[in-house]
């Protein structure tokens, strides 16, 4: 993977600014259909915010669910990785099945636990996600002002 310092990233001209990342990524899609050399081009989010997107509340019983889910899928790995050494095809089934169970029991009991020591702080459910306010399509000097052009061409066609 090349690495590219901030200094030659920021020289580039912007050959095209969108409002979201899906009209950035469309654009260099369209350059790469046509042919154009996209390994001189990238895409600069700009004025990042962090977005966190409330679920809903998070109740002890919620925590509880959400602990048995996460066990249960650890025990299942512990099932699966155990069922390697077990002879028979009974024994294999039985680890499986145990690791889950006791995977769920363990998570809901500690999911439960943990959600019951914070006293009610931050007792909602959350997605963060980073969002910019604009996208920039940059390319290298050379290859810019046919970028410019060809990008121009995609916005006849979306009007």
């Amino acid at each position: 993977m090349t690495q590219h310092t901030p200094s030659t990233v920021v020289d580039r001209p912007v050959v095209g600014s969108y409002a979201n990342y899906a009209g950035a990524q469309r654009a260099v899609d369209f350059l790469s259909d046509n042919k154009f050399p996209v390994e001189h081009t990238a895409i600069i989010g700009s004025d990042l915010r962090m977005v966190e997107t409330v679920l809903g509340r998070l109740t002890r019983g919620r925590a509880a669910l959400a602990g048995a889910g996460a066990g249960a899928w650890f025990g299942l790995l512990i099932g699966l990785l155990l069922s390697v050494f077990a002879a028979g095809e009974h024994n294999v089934i039985l680890l499986i099945i145990s690791g889950i169970v006791y995977g769920a029991v363990f998570g809901a009991i500690f999911g439960f636990v943990s959600h019951a020591v914070t006293g009610g702080h931050r007792d909602f459910a959350s997605r963060s996600q980073i969002v910019a306010a604009r996208y920039d399509v940059v390319a290298d000097a050379e290859v810019a002002e046919e970028a410019k052009n060809m990008l121009i061409k995609l916005g006849w066609r979306e009007d």
